[in-house]
């Protein structure tokens, strides 16, 4: 069972990762190895949002 405390701290720093990434793809170049690692990190960050959003309502039942 996943606290709420927990739920919220883990939500947190998946947006943080998440917003963090956005920010820097404005910045980069696309087609630079940054560029792909960073597209990268976006994508496990918004991954790591829906596993906490599933488990949040699976969970909630």
């Amino acid at each position: 069972m996943v606290s709420p405390e927990v739920a919220r701290a883990g939500f947190r720093l998946a947006m943080l990762i998440v917003l963090l990434a956005l920010g820097l793809l404005v910045t980069l170049s696309p087609g630079t190895p940054e560029f792909a690692i960073t597209l990268f990190t976006l994508l496990i960050g918004l991954v790591f949002i829906g596993t906490i959003a599933a488990l949040v309502r699976w969970i909630g039942r």
